[in-house]
């Protein structure tokens, strides 16, 4: 991980802290339903196969592909810089997740590209998982 400039934080919450404690130790955190198994992501209280609040987590592979991507270009927000492409990644799992793909001219990526996780450092606390093209 390297330490790099201030960025704005995502929004956490009790569901979500495990995945961002997770992040800073350099692991992609998955929450599993304990009862049916069910991998879910974004993490929620409960699971939407069969109802249990009992779960816990699994570490990804952190390999995936691009399901689908944008391009933000404007707005400008202080702390990212553009362009800024966002990626839908399909997790080996069989989980999606949204994140950022870093690494390649957004020209150059293609849906179906396979994509590997790193973690990034933004200031004191926060570590962001982002993809870059195997």
């Amino acid at each position: 991980m390297t330490e790099l400039r201030q960025r704005p934080a995502p929004a956490q919450s009790a569901d979500t802290s495990f995945f961002w404690e997770g992040a800073r130790r350099g692991e992609l955190l998955i929450q599993r339903c304990s009862s049916c198994g069910t991998l879910r992501h974004p993490p929620g209280p409960g699971c939407a196969s069969c109802g249990s609040l009992d779960w816990d987590t699994v570490v990804a592979s952190g390999r995936g592909t691009v399901h689908s991507f944008a391009v933000h270009h404007y707005p400008p927000v202080p702390g990212f810089e553009y362009p800024l492409t966002i990626g839908l990644i399909d997790l080996e799992e069989g989980t999606r997740l949204i994140s950022n793909i870093v690494g390649i001219d957004p020209s150059a990526i293609e849906i179906g590209m396979e994509v590997r996780v790193e973690f990034e450092s933004f200031g004191d606390d926060l570590v962001l998982p982002q993809f870059r093209p195997i």
